[in-house]
């Protein structure tokens, strides 16, 4: 079996041991309803703001919600590596042909695929709501964004969880990074709206991103320049935290 074969070998043995956990699913599909209901309502009027951009917020709001999930997915992906590590898992395919590449980018491309079912949920809950996202194009342009940025801060996870071993380090730095880059970007609220600082600071933001190509055929004036600029930037991003991932695996392979 070549590296690909091997990939999605181990990425489907992962997927079938996620649906032997009901309260996985559960959250899965829950989550971002939830979300999505609880901002729509909560910040509704918000678009009353000279210089919104838009009137409707449920529009604006729906790929964010959809990024910030995925971003959530890939963040905390590196739990299930430290689980892996306690339980002897790891260790076990260490002993067997896998591709140590392979062992990782499975791991990459579980969180990815899990956070675009999610970002498909968002946009039929939000299709209900009334928000249209830009039609088929757009739906996919959001669930491609929602792949690559879960995907990318999959690998960050991953390498640190294989860095540090430890669940509660690894809560400390999903905090210390998650937060921070939440609120460095447009997820709840208008680019325009945000200190200019803030705004200069997320053009270097990853989730920033996302957003802003996830959200691009949904508002005015469809830039799809931009869009797909954004999107290679984000496939650059998940292919450079792919590699510190498998880095950090071949380095703790090295202590053993």
């Amino acid at each position: 079996m070549n590296a690909g074969s091997q990939t999605i070998y181990l990425f489907l043995r992962s997927m079938r041991n996620l649906m032997r956990q009901p309260i996985w699913i559960v959250m899965m599909l829950v989550q971002p309803m939830f979300w999505l209901l609880l901002y729509s309502q909560l910040f509704r009027r918000i678009t009353d703001l000279p210089g919104f951009g838009t009137t409707s917020y449920i529009d604006y709001l729906t790929p964010g919600i959809a990024i910030m999930t995925a971003f959530f997915s890939g963040t905390w992906a590196g739990m299930g590596t430290i689980d892996d590590l306690k339980r002897g898992v790891v260790e076990r395919f260490l002993a067997t042909p896998a591709r140590r590449s392979a062992i990782v980018f499975s791991r990459l491309l579980q969180s990815a695929v899990t956070a675009t079912v999610q970002a498909l949920i968002i946009l039929v809950v939000g299709l209900f709501l009334g928000a249209t996202n830009g039609g088929p194009l757009g739906w996919l342009v959001i669930m491609l964004s929602a792949f690559l940025v879960a995907a990318g801060f999959s690998g960050i996870s991953t390498g640190i969880a294989l860095l540090t071993r430890e669940e509660a380090s690894m809560i400390a730095v999903a905090n210390f990074i998650g937060l921070p880059l939440l609120f460095f970007s447009s997820i709840l609220i208008a680019a325009s709206l945000i200190p200019n600082w803030m705004e200069t600071l997320s053009l270097g933001n990853p989730v920033e991103w996302a957003v802003r190509a996830s959200r691009g055929q949904a508002l005015p004036g469809t830039d799809w320049g931009s869009i797909g600029a954004y999107l290679v930037l984000l496939a650059a991003f998940t292919a450079l935290t792919g590699a510190f991932a498998t880095r950090c695996f071949r380095s703790y392979q090295r202590t053993l």
